[in-house]
């Protein structure tokens, strides 16, 4: 071969069609051309390997010697190309890299915590980074590569991400067992808008929500005493009080000591959704993690 630069991947299929069928219509319809089409490829290998490569006969074309010593390698080469363009296997057994999420608070406790569960029983290897949501900086993060996943809103995914929805949230009103509230089992937005309410506010220090915007949109007003900025305190606030929570459903579901009841007025709920880049997309081990995912959110009661 004089350069290399003149011979293309379908210039080498040709060529091994034609080692292989010995006849120029043959190797035409195997490679679903034309025979000009085909005529024209043989062309452009002579002048690319400096030789002839077949001889018409007869029967047919007859490789050269040259064609024939190329044959062999030519087989090789053609298979490794092949292999290099499938998609590589994946065991989530023995994988072993580093899987990074941005999530906040919530998206951590409701989404991440039963994710990781299902994923150490079958990627057992698998490292996982959780890291804080900067939403002005997700999409920037991903096309780098320090972010695999985001959990989002539909609101603050990006636009030229690939993103799929989760789950909807809805919110419930929470309370310890053996409440006055909860003995009874009836909550009407009077006694509601009475009670003690505490309140989590991630941006920390506030004492106003949706359940605030909902309720002013009646007329009408509750008590909030208690602001915390992160949900992990707050189940032990409610056991030990009789303090009262509206929290995403999720958050509390199956926790012990503690009774949900939904809330006396329409509280708008929200949808959560995973974003992923596009260098990732087709990515075979990144496929399996994201259907592991959506397979933990659906069995969780999305």
């Amino acid at each position: 071969m004089r350069d290399l630069k003149s011979v293309d991947f379908n210039l080498l299929k040709a060529l091994d069609a034609l080692l292989d069928e010995r006849n120029v219509t043959r190797a035409a319809e195997r490679l679903d051309v034309t025979q000009p089409a085909m005529s024209g490829m043989l062309t452009r290998l002579r002048d690319s390997f400096g030789d002839p490569l077949f001889v018409r006969t007869q029967r047919g074309v007859v490789p050269t010697q040259r064609a024939l010593d190329i044959a062999r390698p030519l087989k090789q080469v053609l298979s490794e190309i092949g292999e290099l363009l499938q998609s590589p296997g994946f065991d989530p057994q023995s994988a072993d890299f580093t899987l990074s999420i941005a999530a906040t608070d919530y998206a951590q406790s409701a989404i991440a915590v039963p994710f990781l569960s299902a994923l150490k029983q079958r990627a057992p290897h698998l490292k996982v980074a959780l890291l804080p949501v900067q939403d002005q900086n997700v999409q920037a993060q991903l096309e780098r590569g320090e972010l695999d996943l985001a959990l989002v809103t539909p609101e603050s995914t990006p636009p030229d991400l690939h993103a799929r929805r989760l789950f909807d949230e809805t919110y419930v009103c929470v309370m310890r067992e053996g409440h006055p509230v909860a003995r009874e089992g009836r909550l009407d937005l009077e006694v509601f808008c009475s009670l003690d309410h505490a309140l989590v506010s991630y941006s920390g220090g506030g004492f106003r929500g949706v359940t605030d915007d909902a309720l002013a949109s009646l007329g009408r007003s509750r008590r909030v005493s208690l602001s915390v900025k992160s949900f992990l305190v707050l189940p032990e606030i409610l056991r030990g009080s009789d303090m009262v929570s509206v929290v995403p459903r999720r958050l509390v579901a199956g926790l012990p000591g503690l009774v949900l009841m939904p809330p006396p007025l329409d509280i708008p709920g929200f949808t959560k959704v995973v974003a992923w880049h596009e260098r990732t997309h087709r990515d075979v081990g990144h496929r399996w993690l994201r259907e592991l995912l959506f397979e933990t959110c659906s069995e969780t009661g999305g």
